[in-house]
Protein backbone atom coordinates (compact mmCIF):
# COMPACT_ATOMS: atom_id res chain seq x y z
CA UNK A 1 0.00 0.00 0.00
CA UNK A 2 1.40 3.42 -0.98
CA UNK A 3 1.73 5.91 1.89
CA UNK A 4 -0.06 9.26 1.81
CA UNK A 5 2.26 12.24 2.33
CA UNK A 6 0.95 15.73 3.08
CA UNK A 7 2.97 18.74 1.83
CA UNK A 8 2.13 22.19 3.22
CA UNK A 9 4.30 25.02 1.87
CA UNK A 10 3.32 28.42 0.48
CA UNK A 11 6.40 28.48 -1.76
CA UNK A 12 4.83 26.89 -4.83
CA UNK A 13 8.14 25.97 -6.45
CA UNK A 14 9.29 24.04 -3.38
CA UNK A 15 5.94 22.28 -2.87
CA UNK A 16 5.77 21.31 -6.55
CA UNK A 17 9.35 20.03 -6.53
CA UNK A 18 8.78 17.88 -3.45
CA UNK A 19 5.59 16.55 -5.00
CA UNK A 20 7.47 15.41 -8.11
CA UNK A 21 10.20 13.63 -6.14
CA UNK A 22 7.79 11.94 -3.74
CA UNK A 23 5.44 10.80 -6.51
CA UNK A 24 8.40 9.41 -8.43
CA UNK A 25 9.16 7.32 -5.34
CA UNK A 26 5.61 5.94 -5.26
CA UNK A 27 4.01 8.11 -2.59
CA UNK A 28 0.49 9.53 -2.85
CA UNK A 29 0.89 13.28 -2.34
CA UNK A 30 -1.61 15.80 -0.95
CA UNK A 31 -0.22 19.29 -1.59
CA UNK A 32 -1.46 22.58 -0.15
CA UNK A 33 -0.18 26.14 0.03
CA UNK A 34 -2.00 27.13 3.24
CA UNK A 35 -2.84 25.64 6.61
CA UNK A 36 -6.64 25.81 6.37
CA UNK A 37 -6.87 23.47 3.38
CA UNK A 38 -4.22 21.19 4.88
CA UNK A 39 -6.13 20.76 8.15
CA UNK A 40 -9.29 19.98 6.21
CA UNK A 41 -7.40 17.28 4.30
CA UNK A 42 -6.10 15.76 7.54
CA UNK A 43 -9.66 15.43 8.84
CA UNK A 44 -10.95 13.88 5.62
CA UNK A 45 -8.01 11.76 4.48
CA UNK A 46 -5.76 9.18 6.13
CA UNK A 47 -2.29 10.76 6.23
CA UNK A 48 0.87 8.76 6.93
CA UNK A 49 3.36 11.66 7.15
CA UNK A 50 3.26 15.47 6.97
CA UNK A 51 5.87 17.92 5.66
CA UNK A 52 5.03 21.29 7.22
CA UNK A 53 6.54 24.65 6.34
CA UNK A 54 6.88 26.86 9.42
CA UNK A 55 5.81 30.12 7.75
CA UNK A 56 2.39 30.04 6.05
CA UNK A 57 0.03 32.83 4.95
CA UNK A 58 -2.83 31.94 7.34
CA UNK A 59 -1.09 30.19 10.25
CA UNK A 60 2.26 28.53 10.95
CA UNK A 61 3.56 24.99 10.89
CA UNK A 62 3.94 24.89 14.66
CA UNK A 63 0.22 25.50 15.14
CA UNK A 64 -0.67 22.83 12.59
CA UNK A 65 1.68 20.40 14.33
CA UNK A 66 -0.01 21.11 17.67
CA UNK A 67 -3.42 20.38 16.17
CA UNK A 68 -2.16 17.18 14.56
CA UNK A 69 -0.75 15.93 17.85
CA UNK A 70 -4.10 16.38 19.57
CA UNK A 71 -5.47 13.44 17.56
CA UNK A 72 -2.84 11.81 15.35
CA UNK A 73 0.48 10.05 15.76
CA UNK A 74 1.83 10.04 12.17
CA UNK A 75 5.33 11.52 11.67
CA UNK A 76 5.73 15.27 11.14
CA UNK A 77 8.75 16.85 9.46
CA UNK A 78 9.12 20.63 9.76
CA UNK A 79 10.50 22.66 6.82
CA UNK A 80 11.89 26.13 7.46
CA UNK A 81 14.31 28.77 6.27
CA UNK A 82 15.15 29.53 9.90
CA UNK A 83 18.27 27.97 11.38
CA UNK A 84 18.00 29.03 15.04
CA UNK A 85 18.21 26.20 17.58
CA UNK A 86 15.21 27.67 19.39
CA UNK A 87 12.95 27.02 16.41
CA UNK A 88 14.21 23.49 16.07
CA UNK A 89 13.74 22.75 19.77
CA UNK A 90 10.25 24.26 19.68
CA UNK A 91 9.27 22.06 16.75
CA UNK A 92 10.53 18.92 18.45
CA UNK A 93 8.94 19.89 21.76
CA UNK A 94 5.45 20.26 20.30
CA UNK A 95 5.66 16.86 18.65
CA UNK A 96 7.58 17.13 15.38
CA UNK A 97 9.77 14.14 14.54
CA UNK A 98 12.35 15.82 12.31
CA UNK A 99 13.44 19.27 11.13
CA UNK A 100 14.89 20.26 7.74
CA UNK A 101 16.22 23.72 6.92
CA UNK A 102 15.98 25.36 3.50
CA UNK A 103 17.54 25.22 1.02
CA UNK A 104 17.65 21.44 0.92
CA UNK A 105 18.27 18.61 -1.50
CA UNK A 106 14.91 16.99 -2.43
CA UNK A 107 16.61 13.59 -2.33
CA UNK A 108 17.51 14.19 1.31
CA UNK A 109 13.86 15.00 2.07
CA UNK A 110 12.74 11.77 0.43
CA UNK A 111 15.34 9.86 2.47
CA UNK A 112 14.09 11.48 5.69
CA UNK A 113 10.50 10.63 4.74
CA UNK A 114 11.45 6.98 4.25
CA UNK A 115 13.26 6.90 7.60
CA UNK A 116 10.34 8.39 9.53
CA UNK A 117 7.78 6.12 7.88
CA UNK A 118 9.95 3.09 8.60
CA UNK A 119 10.12 4.04 12.29
CA UNK A 120 6.40 4.76 12.40
CA UNK A 121 5.53 1.34 11.01
CA UNK A 122 7.97 -0.36 13.37
CA UNK A 123 6.62 1.41 16.48
CA UNK A 124 2.97 0.86 15.60
CA UNK A 125 3.37 -2.80 14.80
CA UNK A 126 5.63 -3.63 17.72
CA UNK A 127 2.60 -4.36 19.89
CA UNK A 128 1.50 -7.04 17.45
CA UNK A 129 4.74 -8.99 17.65
CA UNK A 130 4.37 -12.21 19.59
CA UNK A 131 7.33 -12.00 21.94
CA UNK A 132 7.84 -11.59 25.62
CA UNK A 133 9.09 -8.04 25.40
CA UNK A 134 5.87 -6.86 23.75
CA UNK A 135 3.85 -7.80 26.84
CA UNK A 136 5.85 -5.63 29.26
CA UNK A 137 3.97 -3.56 31.80
CA UNK A 138 5.26 -0.95 34.22
CA UNK A 139 3.49 0.55 37.23
CA UNK A 140 5.51 3.25 38.94
CA UNK A 141 3.76 5.31 41.62
CA UNK A 142 0.60 5.82 39.58
CA UNK A 143 2.31 5.91 36.18
CA UNK A 144 1.23 2.83 34.23
CA UNK A 145 2.55 1.66 30.84
CA UNK A 146 1.35 -1.32 28.87
CA UNK A 147 3.70 -1.92 25.97
CA UNK A 148 1.53 -4.42 24.09
CA UNK A 149 -1.44 -2.02 24.11
CA UNK A 150 0.76 1.07 23.65
CA UNK A 151 -1.14 2.61 26.56
CA UNK A 152 0.02 5.08 29.18
CA UNK A 153 -2.08 6.25 32.13
CA UNK A 154 -1.30 8.58 35.02
CA UNK A 155 -3.44 8.04 38.12
CA UNK A 156 -5.99 6.30 35.90
CA UNK A 157 -6.15 9.06 33.28
CA UNK A 158 -4.92 8.08 29.82
CA UNK A 159 -2.01 10.15 28.49
CA UNK A 160 -1.73 10.52 24.70
CA UNK A 161 1.89 9.91 23.67
CA UNK A 162 3.46 9.83 20.24
CA UNK A 163 5.25 6.56 19.34
CA UNK A 164 8.65 8.13 20.05
CA UNK A 165 7.52 9.65 23.36
CA UNK A 166 6.14 6.27 24.41
CA UNK A 167 9.40 4.54 23.46
CA UNK A 168 11.48 7.07 25.44
CA UNK A 169 9.31 6.66 28.54
CA UNK A 170 9.19 2.89 28.15
CA UNK A 171 12.99 2.67 27.91
CA UNK A 172 13.41 4.72 31.09
CA UNK A 173 10.82 2.59 32.90
CA UNK A 174 12.48 -0.61 31.72
CA UNK A 175 15.74 0.63 33.24
CA UNK A 176 14.14 2.06 36.38
CA UNK A 177 16.77 3.08 38.92
CA UNK A 178 19.52 3.38 36.32
CA UNK A 179 20.76 6.70 34.95
CA UNK A 180 20.45 6.66 31.15
CA UNK A 181 22.63 9.02 29.14
CA UNK A 182 21.16 11.09 26.32
CA UNK A 183 23.45 9.17 23.94
CA UNK A 184 22.17 5.74 25.06
CA UNK A 185 18.55 6.90 24.97
CA UNK A 186 18.87 8.41 21.51
CA UNK A 187 20.60 5.37 20.00
CA UNK A 188 18.11 2.97 21.62
CA UNK A 189 14.98 4.84 20.52
CA UNK A 190 15.99 6.52 17.26
CA UNK A 191 18.34 3.72 16.18
CA UNK A 192 20.89 6.25 14.91
CA UNK A 193 24.36 7.36 15.95
CA UNK A 194 24.24 10.12 18.55
CA UNK A 195 26.01 13.36 17.66
CA UNK A 196 27.24 16.00 20.09
CA UNK A 197 24.93 18.98 20.68
CA UNK A 198 21.90 16.89 19.73
CA UNK A 199 18.91 18.45 21.50
CA UNK A 200 16.38 15.87 20.33
CA UNK A 201 16.35 13.86 23.57
CA UNK A 202 16.09 16.98 25.73
CA UNK A 203 13.16 18.25 23.68
CA UNK A 204 11.25 14.97 23.98
CA UNK A 205 11.97 14.71 27.73
CA UNK A 206 10.56 18.22 28.10
CA UNK A 207 7.45 17.24 26.16
CA UNK A 208 6.98 14.10 28.29
CA UNK A 209 7.29 16.09 31.51
CA UNK A 210 4.67 18.51 30.24
CA UNK A 211 2.24 15.69 29.46
CA UNK A 212 2.90 14.07 32.85
CA UNK A 213 2.27 17.44 34.56
CA UNK A 214 5.75 17.34 36.06
CA UNK A 215 6.86 20.40 38.08
CA UNK A 216 9.95 21.95 36.50
CA UNK A 217 12.02 22.09 39.71
CA UNK A 218 11.05 18.81 41.37
CA UNK A 219 9.81 16.26 38.83
CA UNK A 220 8.29 13.16 40.37
CA UNK A 221 9.03 10.74 37.56
CA UNK A 222 11.71 11.72 35.03
CA UNK A 223 14.64 13.21 36.90
CA UNK A 224 17.77 14.80 35.46
CA UNK A 225 21.15 13.77 36.80
CA UNK A 226 23.20 16.75 35.63
CA UNK A 227 26.11 15.83 33.43
CA UNK A 228 25.05 12.17 33.32
CA UNK A 229 21.53 11.68 31.96
CA UNK A 230 17.96 10.85 32.99
CA UNK A 231 16.42 8.38 35.38
CA UNK A 232 13.14 7.14 36.81
CA UNK A 233 13.90 6.16 40.39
Amino acid sequence: MNEHVLIVDDEKEIADLLEIYLKNDGYIVHKFYNGTDALRCIREQTIDLALLDVMLPDTDGFQICRQIRQQYFFPVIMLTAKVEDGDKIMGLTIGADDYITKPFNPLEVVARVKTQLRRYVRYNHAACEANAEASEEYDIRGLFLNKSMHKCTLYGEEIALTPIEFSVLCYLCKHQGKVISAEELFEAVWDEKYLDNNNTVMAHIGRLREKLHEPARKPKFIKTVWGVGYTIE
